[in-house]
């Protein structure tokens, strides 16, 4: 009698890729009962329990209010749930650290290491956020916001066909190579929104150099639908292994194991997504260069929400700037660290500590959500943004002011920095002077489907 799964699947077995391998040898050899039990035994697989011992991790920030102490304690109660995942072995928290999604979730400005495992939950989905500064020398800064501003590109969606970039065939041919990105949703997002920055914490900064007065440019932005397509695909693949190898993993902490095909084809995908957002900053910058007829004097970037390998060890930083160079093979130049619009950009370096993993901050961080600073604020939007926008030119692509987006909204920069020197987190060599900014703003406002809505109600 011919076996099928059912039999395999009735002995205690998940349907699994083994499957139709193992039917034909058992088919082929006529085995007994007691004889395909005995060959099946090699595919039994011991599930994997959480940490008795949750691993350690470093606390780099502390509280300095009563607001930050509601903060820093959610922070810390979500990483010790986290730090019980079996593959983590090392992590920090950063000052600018903030809670986002239910507990055991990694926060903003977490730094995660797990051994021969990426957690595509650790990334989430706006892989690869990251800055890019380019020095326009001399040039007038409100020239460079101006051709900038005719340039970029934000909000939903990508460009039309008519003002999309070319797209690079070798990329192109990397990311047709892969399985994980091989599909026409995600080439479609890749080709459309090349030269787009999205919305929410984005943005295009120019200000001055304080040690050397040059104007620089200074983008914000991860890797769109591009990137967000892929982290869907690697959320339900890590399922499926959490299924199989460790049920009692918390979902959002689901990992890919390195040592598979499945983990060696999302890795080969995370590097074609961090090439493909180099260069979604690299077309902006250079059509401006163009624009305005000049070259550039320096350039240097980094991503700061990324998973970086060393040896079998995958280091997930959701929102951490790496210092160590050894996360960053096309080093050119020091770090950049955001802090909101109205404050410098700083340029950095730093060593590795055992406190820090070799990371820093990534910005300013949170300690509301955009929904509770909403209902702090008193006055009209416009008497906010006034306030709080004193004396920069400070621009919103939808032509709606997000108030969320404006400094208040952020943790009190000098705490953050003072919190960098007292953690060793990286040294200030430098610092971009803000001049002005462009930012998504309330896109949803006038949004089409709204507009749709208001017209419906006044039929």
């Amino acid at each position: 009698m011919k076996i099928t799964g059912k039999e395999i699947i009735a002995l205690g077995f998940k349907s699994a890729k083994w499957f139709p391998e193992a039917i034909a040898h058992i088919n082929d050899n006529a085995l007994s009962k007691d004889e395909m039990i005995v060959y099946l035994e090699q595919f039994k697989v011991e599930t994997i329990g959480l940490l008795e011992n949750p691993a350690d991790f470093k606390i780099n920030i502390k509280a300095e209010n009563e607001l930050e102490e509601i903060n820093v304690n959610s922070v810390t109660k979500s990483m010790e749930v986290l730090m019980k995942t079996p593959t983590i072995v090392d992590g920090a928290i950063m000052p600018d650290a903030c809670p986002t999604g239910a507990s055991g979730t990694i926060p903003v400005g977490g730094i995660v290491v797990a051994k021969n495992a990426i957690h595509p939950g650790m990334h989430s989905a706006d892989i690869c956020c990251s800055v890019m500064l380019t020095d326009f020398g001399d040039t007038n800064p409100k020239a460079v916001l101006d051709a900038a501003h005719s340039i970029t590109h934000f909000g939903p969606g990508g460009r039309d066909r008519n003002t999309q970039f070319r797209f690079p065939a070798d990329l192109l041919a990397e990311i047709e190579a892969n399985p994980f990105l091989n599909n026409q949703k995600c080439i479609s997002a890749a080709r459309s929104h090349l030269g787009t920055q999205g919305d929410g914490n984005h943005f295009l900064f120019v200000g001055k150099s304080k040690k050397t007065g040059n104007t620089m440019l200074i983008t914000h932005h991860g890797s769109r639908g591009f990137g967000a397509n892929l982290y869907s695909r690697g959320m339900k693949i890590a399922e499926q292994f959490r299924k199989e190898l460790s049920p009692k993993t918390l979902k959002q902490n689901a990992w890919i194991p390195f040592d598979t095909e499945e983990g060696k084809n999302y890795w080969e995908a995370l590097q074609i997504i961090r090439k493909w957002t180099k260069k979604n900053h690299e077309v902006l910058h250079d059509a401006t260069l163009q624009k305005l007829g000049i070259q550039q004097e320096n350039r240097f970037w980094n991503e700061h929400n990324f998973v970086f390998k060393d040896g079998d060890l995958f280091y997930h930083a959701k929102g951490a700037t790496p210092l160590d160079a050894k996360f960053m093979p096309d080093i050119t130049g020091p770090r950049l660290i955001p802090l909101n619009m109205a404050e410098p950009v700083l340029i950095v370096e730093g060593n590795t500590t055992e406190n820090n993993l070799g990371f820093a901050p990534h910005g300013a961080g949170r300690n509301v959500s955009r929904t509770q600073h909403r209902k702090s604020k008193t006055g009209t939007n416009e008497e906010i943004f006034a306030t709080e926008t004193k004396g920069l030119d400070i621009r919103f692509f939808s032509n709606e002011i997000d108030i969320t987006e404006l400094p208040t909204a952020y943790k009190n920069a000098a705490t953050v920095r003072n919190q960098m020197d007292e953690f060793g987190l990286g040294e200030v060599i430098d610092e971009v002077l803000p001049f002005g900014c462009i930012m998504a703003g309330n896109w949803q406002k006038n949004a089409p489907w709204r507009n749709k809505r208001r017209q419906d109600k006044k039929k």
